[in-house]
Parts: structure tokens; C-alpha cells; sequence
């Protein structure tokens, strides 16, 4: 397979044409001239939207139209579920899920290898013991772990694991829950996730602290690279818990059949993603995770900004899974989602997500195995939920009834250190981190992928833009149409400057500008676009002298950028104060940022931001072409602006028969090579 995601971008770049930068052209054309001295023009006339208002959070035409696709996306799951007639059709829903999910993290690696699980001490509390455990979920790979064993005097326990959800404390943060459990009767183990606690995999040794911070801000860094490598962090988070699975199994006081599993928020996740993914886990109870993805699309900008790559799965929406598929994964096995009335992660969502597949255990006669809870908070797993998912695994476990939660010791992180300095890359300089295996996924994503980037742009979700009719904007634009606007024009130093809104996909508005003299352009076209947006008047100069060498010159905003930005900052714990950003770094920031909640929305939707930036140079090249349907524009060149001069040779890859103009030091990203160097951001 190609990869997902932005993996496409990994693919050879096939032959084109490359042309001279403007200037270097002995092209004949309009000659420089006096104006070239006069200063540019105002900003109004670059300008095709009218001024933002003051900074503040907006549904903008794009994440309109990304939550409405969403919304048909889920539209079609529902419509595919319910021609479940019977348990058989059922149970071959759920394996198709279980390939997509696989398909969807990049897979599971194929050998476990040997856990050389090590007690590192232990600590004795009431009713309980707490045994400092480290082991290798891949070779050379350290996960630091506490097991929670009771003290009841019983030969075998259930046992239940509890993953960690984002703290940079980790598994030490859910102390509570766990001593909880222990006190219950049951042996818990809770380990700290990669990125999270003891398992920092930046750690800065002088400064004593690692480089980003350990709630989501290395997994945003990690999450972005897993991308590329064609796979997922929540792969390897994954194979962590499902390796604590096989600790478990080698302690001969753990009751093998009575495996048992809950976590909240980030743990919450993981919760579900093992449960569904691993049946020796018996009973799942997810808490403060489970909704219907395309309310998350939604609000994630405003409400929970922090970028968690782990559980945006390429396509988790289009390939028609969301939590509600995750969910279905655990069918018959008993599950309760347990949920916060005031969390970002939307309550009705979980309601929804609960109901489809509440239906299906009710109609096989499962109806007692499937429960959903609700606590008035905000994202935190209440007390209330605790005792109830405690009540729910008791029930299942074949516990004796119990009533109330018990007291708890707060234990100290010190105290609760595995390792001596509190960070393996410290304690084990030998280990590696995630990024050794990152790049040896990506390597073995590369050697299998036989898919070019043309074909990958053609097979996913494709919208068929060369097919799209070409019109007058009449008010409206359904899919397939492209329609445009003019909505005003000046001229400076005889040079046209006219502006136009390209209304597309029911939803989306491109702003344009065309620049052009009163000579026929003997030399064609430009596109000429950038990441920081279309031509300004900082770009007067460079486009003069294009039209001057006998170019027209047409540059447009890519989606959610330049003029279709939020003029919205966000808030998140993994960037620096906004307040004290520069907008233009805030709005991109990769660890958090407006841009980077939409490119994770593009994901779950199977329209990965780089195809759609693809999509918008394709579009503006059928307004190009055309425009004037008496004169079509045969001659067409790219020139990309710095980092999207990328941009422009890979759309070459799609489209062989546009130019692209060679800037004087050009140079291209490799994704490959990004991942192989581990670069950060």
C-alpha cells in the first residue's frame, strides 16, 4: 500500500517541464517601464473578501464544509449498517471493520518478542502492593508500568488495565482509579504511554525536562511523522497495552479469562482501540472518549484544539468506522462508555454512538452487556462514573456486590518512579525511541508501495474536478460545478488587476486575482501561489516583471489559508501563550493551530489536506483555462512561492501537461527524508 495520509506525498515525482524563473526569459513582452518605479498598489486591490472582523472563533465556509461531509460520510455508515438483517451479516460487518481499523494504524507488528519484563521495587500500602515494572514491547523499546496487586489472600485475580490518559505525569495520574480497583479485587496494571511520564522521547538531560511538554505536545510531533511513515502512533500506543496483555498472562495469581479494561480521555482512546482491537480483553469500559466523530470535527478548533494525531485515523469517517464501528468491534463482549455531561468530546455524540450499537446487542439478545453513563462535569472520570464502571466489571467479573468507593493513599511521583532518574532514554541509554521505528515503518511502507501519487490523488475520494461545468456564478454552487464571481478590478502601471470568488463544492470560496496588460501573453499563464497566501503587494515587483517577459498572471488562496483563514487563534496547552504569538505562527503552529485541526479533520474525512491543496490548484487551473472559452489557455505554468514550490512539482506528478518555473535556489521537501531525519516540525 501507497500509505495514508500524507504518505502520498512520498511518491516519485514523474517527468515535466521545468522553465527559467521570469527575468531570465528573453521572451518579448511588455517592456519594463517607469511604473516599475512607482509604488504598488494599495492593499484594497489585492484584497477580493471584504475585512475580516475582530479575532474570534467562526464556522468558516471550510469547516462548514468539512463538518457537512463528515455528516453524509456518517450518512452512509448508517445507511450501510442497517441492512444488517441478522447476527451472521453482523459478525462479517465487524471483520470488515476490524481490516479497516488495521488498515487504518498501518497495521500490528507481526512478532512479539520477549517482554524481558524486570521488577524494578515495590511498594507496600494498605490492602494492596505496587510492583515497579518495565518491559520491551519491542526490542529496545521500554514501557514503565505499575501493577497494582491486591492482598486478599487469593490465588488468582481478574485483572484490569488502565491506560493513561494525557498528563505528563502519566500513569502516576491515575494512582486513584487504580488503588480503587486493587481495593475491589483486582490486579491493575497501568503503564505510562510513549511520550507521556518516564517514556519522554525528547528529553533535554541538562534542562531536565523534555523539549515539548508530556500532555499531547510529543505526540503531536511523533503523530505528524507516523503519517508519513505510512501509519499511526495509535499503533504503537496499541501494541503497548496489547503487550501489557501478555505481562499479565505470564503471572501465574492473574484469572486468565477475566481480563478487563478502562481509561479515560487519551486513556479513554486507548480503552477502546484495545478492547476493539484485542478479544482476550473480556469487558471495555471507555471513559470520556467515545462521540460521533463528526460533532468532534466540528468543535474540536474551539473547544479542544490540542493536536492528538493518535486518534485522527486516516479515513476514520469516510471508511464509514467512527467510535460507533470501534464500539461494534467489542460485540458480544459486555462494554459501558462512560461519559462527562460538559466535555469536549460532545455527550450527545456518545449517546448517538451508543444507541446504533446498542441496537444490534439488544436484537441478538446481548441487551444486559451494553451500558452507557453520564456524570454532570467537565472531561474527567467522576467519582459517580468510577463506581458505576466498578459495579459494571464487578458484575461481569463475578465479584461480590460492593457498595461506595473506597479511601486512597496519594502516593508521591517520586515515589512511583520505575526508573532511578524518572526518564528511560536516562536510565537505559541503549533504548530507542519511537522515531527508530517510525523510520523503519516507513521504509517498509515505501518498498511495498506500488501506488503513484496520480493514482493516489485519483483513488481517494477524488472529486473529478476535470469533469466540473464552468459558469457565471447564479447564487449557488452544487458539487460538480465550478462558478465564478467577478467582484471587482483595478489597474496600476497598465497592468489589470481583477478579482474573482470561485464558488465550488456547495460550500467553498476561492479568492483570485488575475493580472494581465492588453497584449495576447505570448508565453501563456502563471498560477502563482504560496503557503502564506496570494499575490500582495510585497509580490507587485516580481508579477509586474512577469507580465512585462509576456505572461498573464492568475494566483489564488489554498483553502483555510490567505483570505479563508479563521482569524482565530487557538488554545492550546502544547503551544507557547498565543497572546504572545505572531498570528501568521500561531494560526500553523503543527503542535496546535487552527490549520492544523483542519489538515486532522481532512484525515478523518479520506481527503488528506495535501490532496485537497491539490484539489484547489487543479480548480483554479479549470477557471484558467477556462475563462475565456473564445481563446482557451493552453500554455499553463506553476510557480510555487518557497515551500510550495513542492506543491507545484508534485501537481506536475498529477497533471505532465503544466510547467513549473524553476526558482533560482530551488528546493524540493522529501517526506521520506523528513521522517528519516526525524525532523520535529
Amino acid at each position: 500500500m501507497c500509505g495514508i495520509a500524507m504518505a502520498a506525498m512520498c511518491a516519485a515525482t514523474a517527468a515535466g517541464q521545468d522553465l527559467p524563473t521570469p527575468g531570465q526569459s528573453t521572451a518579448t513582452g511588455m517592456h519594463l517601464t517607469d511604473a516599475m518605479g512607482e509604488s504598488a498598489p494599495p492593499a484594497e486591490a489585492f484584497r477580493v473578501f471584504p475585512p475580516q472582523a475582530a479575532e474570534g472563533p467562526q464556522i468558516t465556509p471550510y469547516l462548514l464544509y468539512q463538518t457537512t461531509l463528515a455528516w453524509n460520510q456518517d450518512e452512509l455508515r448508517r445507511n450501510r449498517w442497517s441492512r444488517v438483517r441478522s447476527e451472521p451479516d453482523l459478525l462479517r460487518l465487524r471483520a470488515e471493520l476490524r481490516k479497516s481499523v488495521l488498515e487504518m494504524i498501518g497495521g500490528l507488528p507481526t512478532e512479539k518478542t520477549n517482554l524481558r519484563a524486570v521488577i524494578t521495587g515495590t511498594i507496600p500500602a494498605t490492602g494492596f502492593r505496587i510492583e515497579k515494572l518495565i518491559y520491551q514491547s519491542l526490542p529496545g523499546f521500554y514501557v514503565t508500568a505499575l501493577v497494582y496487586v491486591p492482598q486478599t489472600g487469593d490465588k488468582t485475580y481478574p485483572a484490569i488495565l488502565v491506560p493513561a490518559g494525557h498528563s505528563p505525569d502519566g500513569k502516576a495520574h491515575y494512582q486513584d482509579l487504580c488503588q480503587r480497583l486493587a481495593l475491589r479485587g483486582y490486579l491493575v496494571i497501568s503503564w505510562d504511554p510513549v511520550g507521556q511520564g518516564e517514556r519522554s522521547q525528547f528529553w533535554d538531560v541538562k534542562a531536565k525536562r523534555s523539549r515539548y511538554n508530556l500532555v499531547c505536545g510529543e505526540h503531536a510531533v511523533l503523530g505528524n511523522l507516523a503519517y508519513l511513515a505510512g501509519a499511526n502512533l495509535a499503533r504503537w500506543e496499541i501494541w503497548d497495552g496489547m503487550r501489557a496483555v501478555d505481562y499479565l498472562l505470564t503471572r501465574p495469581d492473574v484469572d486468565s479469562k477475566r481480563i478487563n479494561i478502562t481509561g479515560t480521555s487519551g486513556g479513554g482512546f486507548q480503552a477502546a482501540l484495545l478492547g476493539a482491537l484485542d478479544e482476550r480483553i473480556k469487558v471495555i469500559i471507555p471513559s470520556c472518549y467515545i462521540t460521533a466523530l463528526p460533532m468532534r470535527v466540528e468543535n474540536r478548533i474551539f473547544a479542544d484544539p490540542d493536536s492528538d494525531p493518535e486518534q485522527d485515523l486516516f479515513g476514520f469517517i469516510s471508511k464509514e468506522v467512527d467510535n460507533a464501528g470501534i464500539l461494534l468491534l467489542m460485540y458480544p463482549r459486555p462494554v459501558m462508555v462512560a461519559t462527562a455531561s460538559l466535555d469536549f468530546f460532545p455527550v450527545a455524540g456518545a449517546y448517538k454512538s451508543y444507541s446504533e450499537v446498542s441496537t444490534f446487542y439488544k436484537r441478538f439478545e446481548h441487551a444486559d452487556r451494553i451500558e452507557i453513563i453520564e456524570s454532570y462535569n467537565r472531561h474527567a472520570y467522576s467519582l459517580k462514573n468510577e463506581e458505576a464502571a466498578l459495579s459494571f466489571l464487578d458484575r461481569f467479573n463475578r465479584m461480590p456486590v460492593q457498595h461506595g468507593l473506597p479511601p486512597v493513599t496519594a502516593f508521591g511521583d517520586a515515589d512511583l518512579r520505575v526508573t532511578k532518574s524518572g526518564q528511560v532514554l536516562v536510565d537505559y541509554p541503549e533504548s530507542y525511541t519511537l522515531l527508530h521505528f517510525i523510520t523503519a515503518q516507513s521504509a517498509v511502507a515505501s518498498y511495498h508501495g506500488q501506488e503513484t501519487l496520480a493514482e493516489f490523488y485519483r483513488s481517494e475520494r477524488d472529486p473529478g474536478i476535470a469533469s466540473w461545468t464552468v459558469s457565471r456564478y447564479a447564487g449557488s454552487s452544487a458539487p460538480g460545478e465550478l462558478q465564478w464571481e467577478a467582484v471587482g478590478s483595478s489597474k496600476a502601471g497598465g497592468v489589470h488587476i481583477d478579482r474573482y470568488i470561485l464558488h465550488h463544492s456547495t460550500y467553498l470560496e476561492m479568492p483570485l486575482l488575475h493580472f494581465h496588460d492588453d497584449s495576447n501573453h505570448p508565453l501563456g499563464a502563471i498560477l502563482w501561489f504560496s503557503l502564506d497566501g496570494k499575490v500582495s503587494e510585497e509580490n507587485w515587483r516580481d508579477v509586474y516583471r512577469m507580465i512585462s517577459d509576456g505572461y498573464e498572471v492568475f494566483s489564488f488562496d489554498f483553502r483555510g489559508l490567505g483570505e479563508t483563514r479563521m482569524n482565530y487563534r487557538v488554545d492550546s496547552s502544547d503551544t507557547l501563550n498565543p497572546a504572545r504569538n505572531d498570528f501568521d505562527q500561531a494560526y500553523v503552529n503543527p503542535l496546535g493551530s487552527v490549520l492544523a485541526d483542519y489538515v486532522y479533520n481532512s484525515l478523518l474525512i479520506g481527503r488528506p489536506y495535501f490532496l485537497e491543496m491539490m484539489d484547489d490548484i487543479e480548480i483554479a487551473e479549470l477557471f484558467v483555462r477556462n475563462l475565456d472559452s473564445n481563446h482557451p489557455r493552453q500554455k499553463l505554468t506553476l510557480d510555487g512561492i518557497g515551500e510550495a514550490y513542492t506543491l507545484a512539482t508534485r501537481f506536475q506528478e498529477i497533471d505532465p501537461k503544466v510547467a513549473v518555473l524553476v526558482p533560482d535556489s530551488k528546493s524540493t521537501l522529501n517526506w521520506s527524508t523528513l521522517v528519516a531525519q526525524g525532523q520535529e516540525q
